[in-house]
């Protein structure tokens, strides 16, 4: 007898039908069979926000948000985050497996080949106003390099997709630094491929008149770690959206673009910053009780606390807290850390809290540890999108090469009116033909 099946009886019409449990889970076009009569659709599932419909298989990234884990191709993050470098956790998501050493000085030398920005690209960010969002900035001139690379519409050949990831890998923080550049009237610096990927980024955007930038090795290795820490997370609204935009075979710069677009959101991208406002707006820990009976009395929210996936304590924020005190000990310390701190053991205490499984999450200390490295908080989310773009990449090249994915379509029900006609009295229109 085979148990891996679901049985389900129909109450409507008293049939019985038995679905194949696969993966612990049920194909919803199964559901297309059960019918009232030969007229009817069908059934089929209604789940508002993707809560529990999985729309892919993915082998690029695990997480059990009720243990708190999560993992690249199998390495926990942690491991990942302590031993190695962003661009080689890059490789692994893409490739499946962590690079060789030859592997990764070509995959090195590959990436840094494309850290140019074609001298065109720059007027795009010219045109923009001088207090332009440097997200909006990066989303629109990702958008724009489709039009520099024609070629990337040949999303089907599996080596132009290639080059069009090391491309957009390569490219994205050039971008980010410009549109950071851009906003504070400074010349752009070109990339220094003397330098790691991180530090590269830091000379980008912090050079001035020194012959040779030169970043700190602990800010440099903070950098790369919180790059690692956002580099992917499963289907996320960001990744959803380039999956759902590649899958019409949209070229890659438009599909990250549209990525980038979603992951601009306060909901998402966005949260750290939220964090910071909350903290300013605390003040000190002498009004975090008074803040604290707010949250609960539902008149505020505490930012930076609960996540869809994690029921338990982000393995992400748990790094960050620990980069933190590193940073720290060379900028010194930021004086909202106290009040996060104290936040932070008033939820893992407070009956409250913990019987609603509100534990810090990635944004949380994400926010604290990128001021005090010297960034403006209009730059947090696109500090996020450099590391997601690899993440994005590889699920779209994931997509590309999956036989089952067909262009994104969901189903809704329809909750109209029914069928309705126009007066019988009014006219129509005629249009009048000049000869």
């Amino acid at each position: 007898m085979n148990t891996n099946v679901l049985t389900v009886t129909d109450g409507r019409t008293g049939k019985t039908y038995t679905l194949p449990i696969d993966k612990g889970a049920i194909r919803a076009m199964d559901l297309r069979q059960i019918k009232v009569d030969a007229d009817d659709f069908g059934l089929m599932t209604y789940d508002p926000a993707f809560m529990n419909t999985a729309s892919c298989q993915s082998s690029i990234t695990y997480i059990d948000g009720d243990r708190g884990i999560l993992r690249y191709r199998g390495y926990p993050i942690e491991e990942l985050a302590e031993k190695c470098t962003f661009l080689e956790v890059a490789y692994l998501i893409l490739n499946g497996d962590l690079p060789g050493e030859t592997q990764l000085k070509d995959w090195i030398s590959q990436v840094k080949h494309h850290t140019m920005l074609h001298e065109t690209t720059k007027k795009f960010l010219e045109g923009f106003r001088y207090d332009a969002h440097p997200m909006e900035m990066l989303v629109s001139t990702v958008a724009a390099l489709s039009t520099v690379y024609p070629d990337a519409r040949h999303v089907l050949d599996p080596e132009n997709r290639r080059k069009q990831i090391v491309r957009l890998i390569g490219k994205v923080p050039t971008i980010a630094a410009y549109t950071y550049r851009h906003s504070l009237g400074l010349p752009y610096i070109y990339p220094d491929n003397d330098l790691a990927y991180s530090a590269n980024f830091m000379n980008m955007l912090w050079k001035m008149l020194e012959p040779k930038y030169l970043a700190n090795p602990v800010i440099a290795r903070a950098l790369s770690i919180l790059f690692i820490l956002h580099a992917d997370h499963e289907q996320n609204c960001s990744t959803n959206a380039m999956r759902a935009v590649g899958s019409s075979q949209a070229d890659p710069f438009l599909a990250v673009a549209a990525a980038a677009a979603a992951l601009s959101g306060p909901l998402h991208g966005g949260a750290n910053e939220e964090v910071l406002r909350m903290l300013d707006s605390i003040g000190s820990k002498d009004n975090i009780p008074a803040y604290i009976e707010q949250v609960k009395a539902g008149k505020l929210k505490l930012m930076g606390f609960g996540h869809r996936v994690y029921k338990n304590y982000d393995p992400r924020a748990r790094i960050i807290k620990w980069t933190a005190d590193q940073v720290f000990q060379v900028t010194g310390r930021n004086p909202n850390l106290d009040i996060a701190l104290e936040l932070e053991k008033i939820a893992l205490e407070d009956e409250y809290f913990v019987k609603r499984k509100l534990y810090p999450n990635v944004d949380f200390y994400s926010g604290i540890i990128y001021q005090a490295m010297g960034f403006k908080p209009d730059m947090f989310t696109v500090l996020f999108a450099i590391p997601r773009t690899v993440g994005w990449l590889a699920h779209w090249n994931e997509l590309m090469a999956d036989p089952e994915q067909k262009i994104a379509r969901p189903r809704q029900i329809y909750t109209g009116p029914e069928q309705r006609h126009l007066p019988a009295d009014k006219p129509t229109i005629r249009v009048s033909v000049m000869v």
